[in-house]
């Protein structure tokens, strides 16, 4: 049980050493300390949704964002994903139509990605909280703890896993995964500001599948449902 909510157990017990840590503790009260001051991003009972969704040893695919929206109503807890509802970010929507070009896939009205966690598609980023309009303010304060022994467990995992690397705080991550062992497709962010510097035509989910069948592992369905 952290500050924050619960884990889910086969979670908790690969993150042991981490959580409870007294460094780790520290940064606790650090990021409770941030959502009384608040607004914090996501709600806190969302912090962990990402392990939540697909538990470790179903594990098929990994997606690695920054941190979450900064936005308020946007952050669900997901990478890259945000609610039915909620207008979809456009970093979400490049992604969408890489998707599209990639696997004529067509574009759906929401951003909505637990389908893809659902089937072994973890979607974690390296910072797990972000203050209002502050991207990637809680960098380096302590998330990269937890998130860096996520890493270093499913790189311990039996079955290979194709990691997903978009953006240099996602690629920083490389150096935890044994590509003896996984792989690595890496790219720069969807972002605007560079998917047109080496995202868009990188056919991300073509190749994960591609790799995951080569594996012996079934293929993620990447078309989501209205």
């Amino acid at each position: 049980m952290t500050s924050f909510g619960k884990l889910p157990s086969d979670w908790a017990r690969e993150l042991a050493p981490v959580l409870t840590s007294e460094t780790f503790r520290t940064f606790e009260k650090f990021i409770a300390a941030e959502y009384k001051k608040g607004p914090v991003y996501p709600d806190p009972m969302n912090i962990y949704a990402a392990f939540e969704h697909t538990p470790f040893n179903q594990v098929k695919v990994v997606i690695l964002g920054q941190d979450p929206y900064h936005q308020p109503g946007q952050a669900q807890g997901l990478s890259f994903s945000v609610a039915k509802g909620v207008k979809i970010p456009p970093s979400l929507r490049n992604i969408y139509k890489e998707l599209e070009a990639d696997l004529a896939i067509s574009q759906v009205d929401h951003g909505d990605l637990r389908e893809w966690a659902d089937q072994g598609v973890l979607l974690l980023n390296a910072v797990l909280t972000v203050p209002d309009s502050q991207a990637n303010a809680h960098k380096s304060k302590g998330w990269e703890l937890l998130t860096d022994a996520a890493i270093e467990a499913l790189n311990d995992a039996p079955k290979p896993i194709v990691f997903i690397l978009w953006g240099n705080s996602a690629k920083a991550k490389a150096r935890l995964i044994d590509t003896n062992k996984h792989y690595i497709l890496s790219s720069v962010h969807p972002s605007p500001l560079s998917a047109s510097r080496g995202f868009f035509g990188t056919k991300p989910f073509s190749k994960a599948n591609a790799l995951l069948v080569q594996s012996g592992r079934t293929p993620i369905n990447w078309q989501l449902s209205e």
